[in-house]
């Protein structure tokens, strides 16, 4: 079956389809199961994919595979221009490791389902390494660089605050810099998940469907109140931040619409920033501060506390003081004793 995989978007039952039987049955099946924007990474992931190997999934070998690994690898504007985050070129190990899970995912349904033809994931878990006298162990096909987010230093917040218009926008920034909510859960708020009296936040919605309540600064609080009085449109809808103008004006802020208030910010206040990066900026400021890296899970709504140790790097402050205090123990003078 020859076919040209095309990503087409539903809009009576939010849907997402690709034009292949088979694949178009798995993204019905994610969708029961996932979120809206990952069933929208696994469809591009897949189109990506099908659109490179050209193939049928039953005709998808390993070495298509392998082939498709080594053209995402490739670098699209020359081998002298790489990325200054990681320093590739191609596309970054992350994204392709994505699309291989995407491809995974969709063959071991295809497995499971058994009636496609397909016996064995093409994809395969890593790469089979053996030295003399040891055992046969797996190595993953990509390496991912773990490399540190980046946050935003004080005078880049200072302008980021000063660009800003409006209180509700004042307040969305305030809950992902103050808060450290993430950007669907600024979105999804509700009037019924402000808690005023305690300073805190429920989130009904957060990452993986988990729900936490976490605490923010009195001054998000004081923001809110002044964009509750005297911008939100009067509504039916219990969503927090509305859409403010046009023909929208009264409607639940999309994603789409907080990007295109980050554009300006950006614009305006010459600072390149992400949502995801205000958040990294609270966390880490947390845990400068001296917050138990628990609670910073907590606050993060981390499943694992192995996300939350990347904090640990990040505040540089309590690197340097436990270094000191090694080195005080080991009896070496620092810089400061011998002035």
């Amino acid at each position: 079956m020859q076919w040209d995989p095309c990503l087409v978007r539903s809009s009576e039952d939010a849907g997402v389809s690709i034009g292949h039987p088979d694949v178009d049955d798995y993204l019905r099946f994610v969708a029961t199961r996932a979120r809206r924007n990952t069933l929208l990474a696994t469809a591009f992931d897949l189109k990506v994919f099908f659109g490179v190997v050209g193939k049928d999934p039953n005709a998808v070998t390993r070495r298509d595979v392998l082939a498709f690994i080594e053209a995402q690898r490739t670098p699209r504007r020359g081998p002298g221009v790489v990325r200054l985050e990681d320093g590739e070129a191609g596309l970054s190990a992350r994204t392709v490791k994505r699309r291989l899970t995407s491809v995974s995912g969709l063959f071991e349904y295809l497995i499971v389902r058994g009636d496609a033809g397909i016996k064995q994931n093409p994809v395969p878990r890593g790469l089979s390494t053996r030295r003399a006298g040891t055992r046969t162990r797996t190595v993953p096909l990509l390496r991912t660089p773990r490399t540190l987010p980046r946050v935003l230093s004080p005078g880049d917040v200072d302008a980021v605050i000063a660009a800003l218009r409006t209180h509700r926008d004042t307040a969305m920034i305030e809950a992902m810099l103050l808060g450290a909510l993430r950007r669907s859960e600024v979105l999804g708020l509700t009037l019924e998940d402000i808690r005023v009296g305690e300073k805190r936040v429920f989130i009904a919605d957060g990452k993986g469907g988990h729900q936490r309540i976490v605490p923010v600064s009195a001054r998000f609080f004081q923001t809110l109140a002044r964009y509750l009085d005297a911008e939100r449109p009067d509504t039916d809808t219990n969503r927090v931040f509305l859409v403010l103008k046009g023909p929208n004006r009264g409607k639940p802020l999309s994603a789409a619409g907080l990007e295109e208030i980050i554009r300006g910010l950006r614009r305006r206040s010459g600072v390149a920033f992400t949502c995801h990066q205000l958040r990294h900026t609270c966390l880490t400021r947390l845990r400068e501060a001296g917050m138990a890296l628990e609670a910073v899970q907590a606050q993060a709504g981390h499943r694992s506390i192995e996300s939350t140790r990347i904090y640990l790097h990040l505040a540089n402050g309590w690197l340097d003081e436990e270094y000191r205090r090694a080195l005080t123990a080991l009896d070496i003078p620092t810089t400061e004793g011998t002035r």
